[in-house]
């Protein structure tokens, strides 16, 4: 199936309203696909959680089908496919709990201690991958808002925030909608809406990292990449020095479904050089470099030697501060890997995987 360009002028988008209201599916698909990318990406900063986005959109549109006759005709209908995704998503927050990360939960562990159990309901904040948001914006300031307003720490910002107020705030500061349109959306009042605006920006002001911005866009492009290739290099060495070396001092490390999280540099060398580099890990981990939340990341595959193959085990997620890796987000979830658009099992030839880099 080809591109779907979206449509250009009012009079042709009244034309594809008019067919889909008599029953016209790929009328509907015109409307609705070129704007499915974005409305995605709104949906996950509204769950924190890339499966549960993708529930989200199937929903929107199966609303947003069956009540075609509620769009007024000079309304816009971009406009309206987001208020029915705003209102899907508070739907489904009033049955779900927050998303977040270990930090939230209790102290930072002990490198010595048994890892704790996984934690297997759908509590865990999720990542994003950066391919689904290439060509979104091309101006090169909405590029850097968009890399704020994605980043894990923003999203996992906002799941301290109410639903509605979580929604005030995307459609407000994030889509830069009025107070009047915002209040529409969600059937509110403009007082009501400024209200929650206030309150939202007090807690994400409370939550925004010390350099005053949610965005990690390095200083030196060049000097990033060898970071992340050299972090890559230590880890599949095995070598915890060579790690500990790259983090920061007061670098974290996170990565559910286990609640256990490690905190400074010495503590996460020592949990890989027990657990990762000298346990029932060691020498059959492999990882594979993607983006998630614009943020360098990797696939890691699990060798299965007898069967001749590799295994979807983790995606890891780095932010980099300052020249030192900050913050390393494993996520121990090998059905994250389809959405990323990667593979499940690869064989294995000659001690070489066919395992290609992802977005």
């Amino acid at each position: 199936m080809g591109a779907v360009v979206a449509p250009s002028n009012s009079e042709s988008i009244a034309a594809l309203v008019a067919a889909a209201r008599q029953g016209s599916p790929e009328a509907f698909r015109q409307l609705t696909e070129p704007h499915r990318p974005e409305l995605h990406l709104h949906c996950y900063r509204m769950l924190g959680s890339l499966h549960d986005a993708e529930d989200a959109i199937q929903e929107t549109l199966l609303r947003a089908w069956r009540s075609l006759r509620t769009l007024r005709v000079h309304a816009s209908f971009r406009a309206w496919l987001y208020r029915v995704a705003t209102n899907v998503c508070l739907d489904a927050l009033r049955h779900r709990s927050r998303r977040v990360l270990p930090t939230a939960l209790r102290p930072a562990a002990d490198p010595g201690d048994a890892v704790l159990p996984d934690i297997r309901e759908p509590i865990w904040l999720e990542p994003y991958p950066t391919a689904g948001l290439h060509g979104l914006l091309a101006d090169p300031a909405a590029r850097y808002e968009l890399r704020e307003s994605v980043s894990l720490a923003f999203v996992a910002a906002i799941q301290y925030l109410v639903p509605r107020q979580r929604a005030v705030l995307i459609l407000r500061n994030v889509l830069g909608w009025s107070a009047a349109d915002t209040a529409k959306a969600l059937k509110s009042s403009v007082p009501a809406v400024n209200s929650a605006l206030q309150r939202a920006r007090a807690v994400i002001k409370a939550k925004r990292p010390a350099g005053g911005s949610f965005a990690v866009v390095p200083a030196d492009a060049a000097a990033h990449r060898v970071l992340v290739e050299r972090y890559m290099q230590a880890w599949e060495a095995g070598d915890a020095d060579a790690l500990a070396e790259l983090l920061a001092q007061d670098a974290i490390m996170t990565m559910p479904p286990s609640p256990s999280w490690y905190e400074g540099r010495e503590a996460i060398a020592a949990f890989h050089a027990r657990i990762v580099f000298d346990g029932p890990f060691a020498g059959r981990l492999h990882l594979v470099p993607v983006e998630a939340n614009y943020l360098p990341a990797f696939a890691v595959y699990r060798d299965d030697a007898p069967a001749g193959r590799r295994e979807a085990f983790a995606l890891k997620v780095l932010s980099v501060r300052d020249g030192r890796v900050a913050w390393v987000a494993g996520f121990a979830d090998p059905s994250l890997f389809r959405l990323f658009g990667l593979p499940q099992v690869v064989p294995v030839e000659r001690g070489n995987s066919t395992i290609q880099p992802g977005g």
